[in-house]
């Protein structure tokens, strides 16, 4: 019997679109399904959604829910990783007031910057702490991680632990949902190629049944139909040449040009959503209580829509909209979700094959770029996950790469070694962190924030003495 383990299951929306994934194939149908969390009370409303998919699938697999990690990870064929160590409240909260003193804005702040440089810093040792079981409990694994900062996370694990890895973003699908929309056409029509890093990838081509859907992409912008949601992304095209998979909101902290002190009209002007993350988890977090209600509720029952098709609407399915009546109707609804977990899994139990984008190491895939953690598509079969060699990007693409690959290499580097000057480093080159603020506000800022976040981050980076900061 296949075991997939789910780390971190306590985030019960996302838990259970994967649910409904997997569950979706007869081939895994009967699989033992593992829910691991730490918060027994979140553990047990996913227990109870997990039970209500698979009876809406008509599926029969085995179910166990346990705070126990290495009860959960003993044996598993497959795990896949969705935790957020620190949660809201205090860490992501923290990685949001604190740069605000130094007038540093950021609208997510979980993939780069001074927020995902943190995040890195409190979630790659637990990575590792739970790569160390797998290698003992389940070293054949193949570990699916969905957590950010992805490129971080993934490239310290691959340095670190010997467990086979590939990190997991729904921003290419999306993405190209979306500019179905924008284009008017079926989304399943459209086929294309991707390759760079997480978060910062470029659709190298983007066709419908092999013509070029870039010049009508051009169009857009050159009629004045650029959605205002996405303002940042075809400024990007416009000057790039090619359209970034991650939206608008991330992207515009990974750069410099867009947040900026000396210029807030940008702000208005590009339509970006400073604080973004901060309401979303706000509007979660209120919402909660009452979704956890109606998911427990033993008269809820989830309707099941079209499982069959890989190419469904792509529009997010993973609690992050911020209306109430569509979230409600998402928590009760089972449709595939463009996530490539429970495809991976299928195409190696079955050998069906099929291609998905994967986060592994830049070994002779991308020929631009250093060894680091890198986008492109994967072959996925019985042979498992293999990725393809993309060759050279357009050199302006790896370019911009570049800048935040020197970020992720340090920030692994610090957390690897212990070494806290790298930490300083990385903060010092993050392209939108040194675009506003001087090398001493920098250093200060570093010391805050670790100040701050105390014993939530490893030992070597604790200030000797901790000041208490009111945020």
């Amino acid at each position: 019997m296949t075991k997939i383990t789910f780390i971190g299951a306590g985030s019960t929306v996302f838990a259970k679109n994967l649910l409904g994934d997997i569950l979706s194939f007869p081939e895994l149908a009967g699989a033992e399904i593992a829910l691991f969390d730490i918060d027994a009370q979140r553990l047990k409303t996913s227990e109870v959604v997990a039970h209500k998919v698979a009876d809406a699938l008509g599926a029969k697999p085995r179910i166990l829910a346990t705070t126990d990690r290495e009860r959960a990870l003993d044996g598993a064929d497959y795990a896949l990783n969705m935790i957020q160590v620190g949660g809201y409240k205090p860490a992501t909260l923290i990685d949001f007031e604190i740069p605000k003193k130094y007038g540093l804005q950021q609208t997510i702040g979980d993939t780069l910057g001074i927020g995902g440089i943190m995040r890195a810093l409190r979630t790659v040792p637990v990575l590792l702490a739970m790569a160390r079981d797998m290698e003992r409990l389940c070293p054949e694994v193949l570990h699916l991680n969905y957590v950010n900062p992805m490129a971080i996370n993934c490239w310290a694990l691959s340095r670190a632990s010997s467990v086979r890895t590939v990190g997991l973003c729904h921003s290419v699908p999306h993405t190209a949902g979306e500019l179905a929309r924008d284009l008017g056409v079926p989304v399943g029509e459209i086929t294309y190629r991707v390759a760079g890093i997480n978060h910062v990838a470029f659709y190298l081509t983007f066709e419908r049944r092999g013509e070029d859907l870039y010049p009508a992409l051009r169009r857009i912008v050159d009629e004045g139909r650029v959605p205002e949601t996405n303002r940042v992304r075809y400024e990007m095209l416009r000057r790039l040449g090619y359209f970034v998979t991650e939206s608008s909101e991330h992207f515009s902290e990974y750069v410099p040009w867009f947040i900026k002190r000396s210029h807030p009209e940008l702000v208005e002007a590009f339509n970006i959503p400073i604080d973004e993350y901060l309401r979303r988890c706000e509007f979660q977090i209120a919402s909660w209580e009452r979704m956890r209600a109606l998911l427990e509720d033993p008269a809820t029952r989830f309707r099941v829509e079209d499982t069959a098709s890989e190419h469904t609407d792509h529009t997010p399915t993973d609690g992050s909209v911020r209306d109430e009546a569509r979230l409600t109707e998402q928590l009760l609804t089972i449709k595939r979700s463009p996530e490539y977990g429970s495809l991976i899994i299928h195409s190696c139990e079955t050998g069906e094959p099929r291609v998905v984008y994967g986060n592994v190491m830049n070994r002779g895939l991308i020929d631009n770029l250093p060894e680091c953690c890198v986008e492109v598509p994967c072959l996925v079969d019985g042979n498992g996950v293999q990725p393809t060699k993309v060759g050279a990007l357009p050199p302006q693409l790896a370019a911009l790469m570049q800048t935040n690959v020197n970020v992720q290499a340090l920030t692994v580097e610090a957390i690897l070694t212990g070494r806290k000057e790298h930490l300083y480093h990385a903060a010092m080159f993050d392209p939108h962190t040194a675009a506003e603020l001087s090398l001493e506000e920098i250093h200060d800022l570093v010391d805050d924030l670790l100040a701050a976040h105390g014993d939530w981050v490893p030992e070597a980076f604790r200030p000797p003495h901790r000041r208490e900061l009111a945020l």
